[in-house]
């Protein structure tokens, strides 16, 4: 079982960056790999279509503390649960995520989701200049 943190500098305030994040109906904008479209369930809670079929994002963040943990529970995959910070710094802001493979997810299936969230990431950063 892997465990990993990855981060990515945002041109954009955290405040910025918190409210995007917090919201599960941008997801689709950033998170191009995993999550195609998101409807809200209420409570912080969409429902999501990925790639493997219909799933669900809650998001338990706090503003005021930059928090952003969020469950991505995939029909496939299982459950993640993924600790997310948004930090401010002199230049905007900075996004960490910590992600724990899931119990009995292959060793391979986590790598290829490691790699599908640097894409995301990436994208994120694009969008955060517009923020």
């Amino acid at each position: 079982m892997g465990v990993v943190t990855k981060f990515i500098p945002l041109a954009c305030s955290p405040q910025a960056a918190w409210k995007f994040m917090a919201d599960g109906g941008q997801w689709p904008h950033w998170a191009i790999r995993n999550v195609l479209a998101s409807t809200p369930l209420g409570q912080n809670r969409w429902q999501i279509q990925t790639p493997r079929g219909a799933g669900v994002l809650q998001i338990r963040g706090v503003e005021a503390y930059g928090i952003l943990d969020h469950d991505f529970i995939d029909p496939k995959d299982g459950k993640w649960t993924v600790p997310a910070r948004v930090i401010p710094t002199s230049t905007g802001s900075l996004l960490l995520m910590t992600l724990e493979s899931p119990p009995g997810m292959p060793n391979d299936a986590f790598e290829r989701g490691l790699m599908e969230l640097e894409d995301e990431l990436t994208r994120l950063a694009q969008l955060a200049r517009r923020l």
